[in-house]
């Protein structure tokens, strides 16, 4: 994964349209493997192409919820505090297929979208991108601002 930018964000000086973290992330088959061993999701359309193929799907494809939770890595080194998400929703617009050789890659963007005073958060909006295809729609992270001194 390569990151941007290295230094942690100040949650107590947020601007709308701040972009927070902008990520890059290698998805490979064995990305595929580890997360199937370690989450129990073992169904073929994620390691068998003719088990994918005869679903309708492309190929291969990557799990939703490994896709979803790699698109905040990125949000969360940059906040440093992960305990300041107060929540992270998505759709699953596109799968991504992953090629038995070499890697896809994960292209995701964190920016603010909202602020709201009143309830103490923020609106994160996340852009998630393989080839310049949205892989999810409406991806959004809530966090909790710091008390106001």
């Amino acid at each position: 994964m390569t990151t941007t930018p290295a230094a942690p964000a100040d949650l107590t000086a947020l601007t709308v349209g701040q972009e927070l973290a902008r990520t890059r992330h290698e998805i490979s088959r064995d990305t595929l493997v580890r997360y199937a061993g370690a989450s129990g999701d073992f169904n073929p359309i994620h390691y068998n192409d003719t088990v994918a193929t005869e679903a309708g799907l492309p190929g291969v494809i990557a799990h939703g919820m490994l896709t979803m939770g790699t698109a905040i890595t990125g949000l969360l080194d940059a906040i440093v505090d992960p305990s300041a998400v107060r929540g992270y929703t998505t759709r699953f617009t596109t799968p991504i297929p992953v090629p038995a050789t070499g890697a896809v890659t994960l292209e995701v963007v964190a920016v603010v979208g909202a602020i709201d005073e009143e309830k103490g958060t923020a609106r994160v909006d996340l852009t998630a991108e393989v080839e310049g295809t949205k892989v999810l729609g409406r991806a959004r992270a809530t966090l909790a601002l710091p008390d106001a001194a």
